[in-house]
């Protein structure tokens, strides 16, 4: 009877997810695709990145323009925003017939997941029986990692082996979306407080005092694993066909896929790690991902970029899933999703900047070098972050024996 109940009390944060989940897997939906629209219209590789790329600047404008939008009018109008602006982009993806239809698609989408980071975030936690537990935590993590898993999946899948490539990933998302917004209408809000949409104001990136001391550690490590991500989905794909031969859809969005799903794992096993080692320790991780992708890059071997991907992405998981608990743990209840988002904008920034590199880089010196570039400077970078982290878990451990 208890274990009925307890699955009923979850039910709604388990709902609330999947919604999480369907609304940031049309995010990635289009990367095993990008291959097919470079024979359509015939753009470079840096274009390529920058269609990437604009995605990660329309979230990063909607954070902060909007950032705290959920707070003030409530978690479920802004979601329900966000799934409009979802649908719009696969509008704008079934359109498509020039490459300014791409831009406008990708903007959207980052209209979309904007909307949805912070606010679903907050929103899945929130509807958890003990707002805030471990277990929510990783409920939204997971949601938002496994979504973005499942669009490549399913657009590679659909490219590969049904009709009309370009068209049907999109059609099947539209429909996943109506379901996802009769799906919202039908749980409650959370934000019991509602203040006018007028009282939204732009906002620079700034947290409350009580949340710096665990946000800049935990930025850090967000920025690094979102930046291995964005390589991974945008340029990926044009790796595996020209170096390794892949022409197969789905094994291309697969190999994307693993990356996320494997970031689920490494969020699986925080709780038994703990919130402080795991930021240290996802750090190693990234680091090990990045020496294999080096690897993959170098011999042009495809396990090589699969073990990568499994281990970049555990790290990923690993880091992600602990900052994102200690930032939302320190944050006040009012300011929850504003705190939340600041972060997304550090980790989006790691998206989408790095990936412009790249695309800059291959158009100099080819895909191949660009990305030996790509690894050696996000390896600085993250063995940095490493030992820091390292330093600042051990701090305590050190003054209790001193």
């Amino acid at each position: 009877m208890d274990g009925v109940l307890d699955r009923r009390g979850w039910l709604p944060c388990y709902l609330s997810g999947a919604v999480f989940a369907v609304c940031m897997a049309g995010t990635t939906l289009p990367t095993p695709l990008y291959g097919l629209y470079q024979e359509k219209f015939g753009f470079s590789e840096l274009t390529v990145t920058v269609v990437y790329a604009v995605y990660a600047f329309g979230v990063i404008g909607v954070l902060l323009l909007a950032g705290d939008a959920s707070d003030a009018v409530g978690r479920r109008p802004v979601l329900l925003w966000g799934l409009g602006c979802a649908a719009a982009s696969a509008a704008c993806f079934l359109c498509a017939t020039a490459l300014g239809w791409l831009y406008a698609g990708r903007l959207l989408s980052g209209l979309s997941a904007g909307l949805f980071t912070g606010a679903a975030t907050a929103y899945v936690m929130e509807l958890a029986p003990g707002k805030g537990s471990p277990r929510a935590s990783f409920v939204a993590t997971a949601a938002n990692m496994g979504g973005l898993g499942c669009g490549p999946l399913l657009a590679g899948v659909l490219a590969q082996y049904a009709p009309w490539p370009l068209h049907l990933p999109f059609v099947v998302h539209l429909v996943l979306l109506a379901a996802s917004a009769v799906l919202l209408l039908g749980l409650k809000d959370t934000v019991s407080e509602r203040r006018p949409l007028s009282t939204v104001r732009p906002q620079r990136p700034g947290l409350p005092p009580q949340v710096r001391a665990v946000f800049r550690p935990a930025a850090l490590a967000s920025f690094v694993g979102f930046a291995l991500f964005g390589v991974f989905t945008s340029v990926s794909p044009a790796f595996l066909s020209r170096f390794l031969d892949v022409e197969n859809h789905a094994v291309s969005g697969l190999i994307v896929a693993l990356a996320f799903f494997a970031s689920i794992a490494g969020q699986s096993v925080v709780g038994l790690i703990g919130e402080r080692r795991s930021l240290p320790l996802g750090c190693a991780a990234l680091l090990g991902g990045l020496a294999l992708l080096a690897a993959a890059l170098w011999w042009h071997l495809l396990p090589l970029i699969v073990l990568s991907a499994l281990l970049g992405g555990a790290g990923q998981g690993l880091a992600f899933r602990a900052a994102l608990s200690q930032v939302a743990a320190a944050s006040p209840s009012d300011r929850r999703a504003a705190v939340i988002s600041t972060l997304f904008v550090v980790a989006y920034a790691g998206i989408s900047l790095p990936v412009i590199g790249v695309g800059v880089l291959a158009d100099h010196i080819g895909l191949q070098d660009a990305g030996l570039v790509f690894i050696a400077s996000m390896a600085v970078l993250v063995t940095y972050a490493g030992v820091h982290l390292a330093r600042q878990s051990a701090g305590p451990e050190h003054l209790k024996s001193a």
